[in-house]
């Protein structure tokens, strides 16, 4: 009996009970650019090579600040139109817009990767080199 008493105060607490969640939002304003193909100038198609050796699935050589990539993750601080490039191919692209000064955007690059793993084809040491191909454009003077 008392079992079943606790049992019908428990439900009647838990119903009446509630969860409150506060939400404070910022307004942003809409800041909207529009460009188009009239509004840069395109290089020819420039190439650039990028090469990065993994032990243990980790490159050492970057995490460790030896070298720096120049670049995040997921490769946002690059200006790209065009598909997305992850990974080892942005440390290319850094390289690509670095050899070419005076350059804004990365126009629709193209990315041949070649793996070499050597220890029965694991990433227990390999090495990987990026050739990425792309325009380079840079806004017109008006």
């Amino acid at each position: 009996m008392k079992s079943k008493l606790l049992l019908v105060l428990g439900v009647v607490a838990l119903f009446m009970t509630s969860c409150q969640t506060y939400r404070h939002t910022m307004r942003e304003p809409n800041n909207h650019v529009e460009f188009y193909a009239s509004d840069f100038e395109l290089s020819e198609p420039v190439t650039a090579e990028a090469t990065v050796t993994r032990v243990l699935c980790i490159d050492w050589e970057r995490t460790f600040g030896t070298k720096k990539a120049g670049f995040a993750n997921n490769g946002s601080e690059l200006p790209i139109i065009g598909n997305m490039i992850y990974g080892g191919a942005n440390i290319a692209l850094y390289k690509l817009l670095k050899a070419n000064p005076g350059y804004d955007v990365i126009f629709y690059p193209q990315v041949e990767e070649h793996k070499s793993a050597p220890i029965f084809g694991t990433d227990i040491y390999s090495t990987t080199t990026y050739k990425v191909t792309a325009r380079l454009g840079k806004l017109k003077k008006k």
